[in-house]
């Protein structure tokens, strides 16, 4: 695990470091091909420099974002943010249900919006896969 990762995760309360530590294992089994590091301040993994999926502890749950989530027509996901976000939050560590965050990892690689280069494009969102 990324150093920077495992550190954040460290810092964690005992309940939300496994749910983190969890998140993360699974992130990286799923997608080993994708770069991660703490952006933002957060735990992110990118595909191509393109964020893809992350997680970050809130004040009550540990969110776990995928940048282009809307697109993948998961009901579990509810929406987040003006661009297309969803999110999932957990309380305890029970609550991750690893046969749905598999699948969404799996939807994260093929179903994505190009996060990239939304600054160049002066906040337009582009989709990078096809049939978005």
């Amino acid at each position: 695990m990324n150093s920077e990762i495992q550190a954040y995760n460290d810092q964690q309360l005992e309940s939300d470091r496994a749910i983190c530590n969890l998140l993360a294992q699974t992130i990286y089994s799923e997608l080993p091909e994708a770069e991660s590091k703490v952006w933002h301040a957060h735990p992110v993994w990118f595909l191509d420099g393109n964020p893809i999926v992350g997680y970050s502890k809130l004040k009550h749950s540990v969110r776990l974002l995928f940048w282009s989530g809307q697109s993948f027509e998961e009901s579990q996901l509810k929406s987040e943010g003006k661009f297309k976000a969803a999110e999932k939050a957990y309380l305890q560590v029970e609550d991750v249900d690893l046969d749905s965050l598999k699948r969404w990892l799996e939807k994260a690689r093929s179903i994505q919006w190009d996060y990239k280069n939304i600054v160049k494009r002066k906040g337009v969102l582009l989709p990078l896969s096809e049939g978005l």
